[in-house]
């Protein structure tokens, strides 16, 4: 019975510890726009990329060759 003493004004504290934060949050700002940033995601604002031309290897080694010139004698 004695820890009833104990826990009650724990609780309170806590009970008004929860308020104050979500006072403090709705005070900032933090519950303006909930919608806003999954409809960002999905906008897109960029110009689309083109892609990249793979090369094979034979292409790849055509280019290594002529990055290193003629080879000297």
């Amino acid at each position: 019975m004695e820890v009833v003493y104990l826990l009650i004004p724990i609780a309170i504290l806590l009970v008004a510890a929860m308020v104050g934060a979500f006072v403090w949050a709705s005070k900032s700002g933090q519950f303006d726009d909930l919608e806003g940033p999954a409809h960002r995601i999905l906008m897109e604002k960029d110009e689309p990329r083109e892609p990249v031309p793979r090369r094979t290897k034979r292409e790849s080694s055509k280019t290594a060759a002529d990055q290193r010139g003629p080879k000297a004698k």
